[in-house]
């Protein structure tokens, strides 16, 4: 038996394919517990996103958190749910469509989850088939981190590490003090001050991860905080008008802090009446911006005595955000 694939229909002087795969975070199937069941456990099972000794871990996950967590996750999905699907996907497919349109018929884009479908094995199968021979992965997380972007990496490799006849292999790693990201974040929440007026503050809410992954030496924390020094830089804002904080908190160890919705609480209970919120990590709107934030931090915020809230979409599939990706794109192709 052959421990390595390959194309066996690869003839000698077949045309060959250069491909940039998107990979993003990943979406269940359907917003039903059974659809979240099986997304979840993949997810929590993925040793770089929850450390904990595998055999401990592995009796909570399945002993509680896969009996309980599905059914409330799939209400919450239901609440942001789509027609053609999972934000998430919608987002992310129409972002691919765009940069193919742009790039031209010379360069495969195609779109991978790292949990559920299309999967990043799948979708490295299905190139392989295409005599794959240039690969470039783009992680969908303009900061780096363990937990996000070198999962995606271990998990490219794991595929890669079956095959016989390996591609060229770029990864790009971050894009964080990207000046057309930061640009493009910026125009956004340009746009929402025009058509529905400036809050007294910006809230800049990152996603969340362990405190003791800084400790330990993950940049994710200090590259959050470059992002919004930049836009505030790009913005004109002085560092009263704005706060940075994370959200998305998992279990009882301390996470980044300050934390989302407390800091909009105690912000509402102190005075402040209107916020703006932003979710500059985030390049598709999805389960944590539009149920985490539109709506529960929202609802937090009102209920604790303020009266605006305003959540500014994530760039999604606007013009500067496609515009960025094509060029992260052709500088990390460059000379293919």
């Amino acid at each position: 038996m052959n421990r390595f694939t390959a194309n066996k229909d690869y003839q000698h002087g077949d045309s060959l394919t250069t491909a940039v795969v998107l990979v993003q975070l990943g979406t269940p199937t359907a917003p039903t517990a059974k659809a979240l069941r099986e997304y979840l456990a993949e997810f929590l099972a993925d040793p770089r996103v929850v450390e904990i000794p595998a055999a401990v871990w592995r009796i909570i996950l399945h002993g509680v958190i896969l009996r309980v967590r599905p059914s409330k996750s799939a209400a919450k999905y239901k609440s942001i749910w789509m027609e053609e699907g999972s934000p998430l996907r919608v987002h992310t497919e129409q972002q691919v469509a765009a940069i193919k349109q742009s790039l031209g018929s010379n360069v495969e884009v195609v779109m991978a989850m790292r949990y559920g479908e299309p999967s990043i094995k799948n979708v490295l199968k299905d190139l392989q088939k295409r005599n794959l021979r240039k690969l470039l992965i783009l992680p969908m997380y303009p900061q780096y981190s363990g937990p996000t972007t070198a999962t995606v990496f271990d998990e490219v490799v794991k595929e890669l590490k079956t095959w016989r006849n390996l591609p060229e292999f770029r990864f790009i790693r971050n894009f964080h003090d990207d000046a057309m990201y930061i640009d493009a974040v910026a125009s956004g929440i340009e746009q929402a001050w025009q058509e529905k007026g400036r809050s007294e503050k910006l809230v800049m809410s990152f996603h969340g991860v362990p405190k003791r992954t800084l400790t330990l030496g993950d940049p994710y924390h200090c590259e959050c905080l470059k992002t919004a020094r930049l836009l505030g830089e790009r913005l004109g804002l002085s560092k009263d008008d704005y706060i940075v904080t994370f959200q998305s908190r998992f279990g009882s160890a301390e996470w980044l802090q300050p934390y989302t919705e407390p800091t909009l609480i105690k912000m509402a209970q102190e005075g402040v009446k209107s916020v703006d919120v932003v979710c500059p990590g985030f390049i598709a709107d999805c389960l944590e911006t539009l149920e985490e934030i539109s709506q529960e931090a929202c609802e937090a915020f009102l209920h604790a005595g303020g009266q605006k809230f305003n959540y500014i979409p994530c760039v999604n599939d606007s013009q500067k955000i496609v515009q960025t990706l094509n060029e992260l794109i052709k500088t990390h192709t460059h000379g293919w």
